[in-house]
């Protein structure tokens, strides 16, 4: 697709006195569910003037950190920065809000929340390094499980009961949750930053996860295969992801407000793993802590690197170039060896992905996918609504509503 098409800002919505938390849109209506470090979860509704009021305006005893909202029963389950979630009903017209109870879920602040209506469970995360699951009918706990650092990313599998759960040391453990227990059915290393966002599709079973380290890594979970991609096309760290599985596309976004859409309809490479090497697996000059070598050829050690597409262990000498490789998930140049320079064609750094700038700090964002519409929110108070459609498809391949 040509990069002149990009998101359209349809509106900003201005008014919360803190960081927005979370901002959700409202499925088949014109209106924005916001929870903010303010304290305050606001319902806004698109007025005929083409702006957006408050039309809840609901103040909590503490921070909120993040959100849950199930449309057909129109719950909210709203995390807070005490540790406590607190569920509350909305009216079919969407102009107030009952309170239904607290669930005393976590020690401390909430990162995230699903919410299961199956099973009549509530399932969250928490900086107190847990994951638990409550019930909806009862109140209670029913189980929970801890980690060795803070629990930042939740999803569930409503179908077989699988939760993934993302951590601040890099690390992603699927969990089989029971009615009161639960058992560890693996864990997933891949990131080298702590894990900020995960998104779980149960048609492909792929599990795609943003961090800290600027990348995605997409899991093929069905095929028991780890991971299998390896996407670098951002300048900060991934806050959130969604996987358009119609169109086979994936939208993330990142801290500085880069938004970027990833073609996943065709086949990709996967990024190789890196060779360990005593020396340069292409001239053989020994790295410097290969002191036998070094002594024995009175040469200086070298430094070593990694070529991103094959690899090998490398000196600084053998990998004078840098290229960009999409097709592995490489947006911009990285290091390559001189020979898997050469092999690279120009066609080949054809990008592979559209880039965008939503200007302004990106903490959260969710989608609309059958509207193709896009809400963002971060630290600088602002929630912005975007049409998608440009980037992610047309009306006859997805059925979004032209607009």
């Amino acid at each position: 697709r040509p990069q002149s098409r990009r998101p359209v800002l349809l509106s900003k919505v201005e008014g919360h006195q803190d960081a927005v938390s979370a901002a959700l849109l409202i499925p088949k209506e014109d209106g924005v569910i916001t929870a903010g470090e303010d304290r305050t979860i606001r319902v806004w509704l698109k007025r005929d003037s083409g702006q957006y009021w408050p039309s809840i305006y609901h103040t909590m005893s503490s921070p909120c950190s993040a959100m849950a909202y199930h449309h057909d029963s129109r719950r909210i389950f709203v995390g807070q920065d005490n540790g406590a979630i607190m569920e509350f009903h909305i009216s079919e017209d969407f102009n107030k809000m009952n309170f239904v109870k607290t669930y005393p879920a976590h020690q401390n602040r909430v990162s995230a929340i699903t919410f299961c209506l199956a099973s009549e469970w509530v399932i969250s995360t928490g900086h107190d390094k847990c994951v638990s699951w409550m019930c909806t009918r009862s109140g209670s706990m029913l189980g929970r499980h801890y980690f060795t650092s803070w629990a930042s990313c939740l999803q569930y599998d409503h179908e077989t009961q699988h939760a993934f759960v993302g951590d601040y040391s890099g690390q992603i453990t699927l969990l089989k949750l029971e009615q009161n227990t639960c058992s560890v059915i693996t864990t997933l290393k891949g990131h080298e930053g702590s894990i900020t966002s995960l998104w779980w599709d149960p048609v492909q079973r792929l599990l795609f996860s943003g961090a800290s380290d600027h990348s995605i890594i997409m899991w093929d979970i069905g095929g028991r295969k780890g991971r299998t991609l390896l996407l670098q096309g951002h300048h900060d760290k991934v806050q959130a992801i969604c996987y358009l599985q119609l169109t086979r596309q994936l939208v993330s976004c990142s801290a500085d407000g880069g938004i970027a859409v990833w073609n996943m309809d065709i086949s990709r490479e996967e990024a190789p793993q890196w060779l360990e090497s005593d020396s340069c697996q292409k001239c053989e000059q020994p790295f410097f802590w290969n002191i036998k070598q070094m002594w024995d050829t009175k040469t200086i050690g070298l430094r070593q690197h990694h070529c991103r597409k094959c690899g090998q262990a490398v000196c600084g000498k053998c990998s004078t170039k840098r290229s960009s490789y999409p097709i592995m998930g490489f947006e911009f140049q990285v290091r390559v060896c001189d020979s898997c320079f050469e092999s690279i064609k120009d066609e080949d750094r054809t990008s592979l992905a559209t880039f965008h700038e939503g200007k302004h700090n990106i903490s959260h964002m969710s989608m609309d996918i059958s509207r193709g519409l896009m809400v963002t929110c971060g630290s600088d108070r602002i929630v912005k609504i975007w049409d998608m459609t440009p980037v992610v498809g047309c009306s006859l391949a997805t059925g979004f509503s032209s607009r």
